[in-house]
């Protein structure tokens, strides 16, 4: 799995369908947080655009965001680590997302 595609795995898991009502501290907050070191990142651009549009239908925007998380952002060590803390937090709740081990 390509850093790009840890990251998008990681905001379709916090964005999945069964995630409110959760404590916090959990995949939603962790979700929240990667989303605003993206924004932060990506500020006034393409990419943000494609971000939003992601969030609100992953099926279309997921090739979009993979060439935006590959072309325009450096994905540091700090997004990735959210991205991290994302997948492992869903795999606590009881979810296994293929491919998403702490590399």
């Amino acid at each position: 799995m390509t850093e790009a595609e840890l990251v998008a795995t990681a905001l379709a898991t916090g964005a999945a369908p069964g995630l409110t009502g959760t404590a916090p501290g959990t995949v939603q907050d962790l979700h929240a947080t990667l989303k605003e070191k993206l924004h932060h990142r990506l500020r006034d651009s393409y990419g943000t655009r494609v971000l939003h549009a992601y969030d609100s239908d992953p099926d279309v925007w997921h090739t979009r965001l993979l060439q935006v998380l590959t072309t325009q952002l450096t994905l540091d060590e700090d997004i990735l680590t959210a991205a991290r803390a994302v997948l492992r937090a869903d795999r606590h709740r009881g979810h296994v997302t293929a491919g998403t081990a702490d590399s």
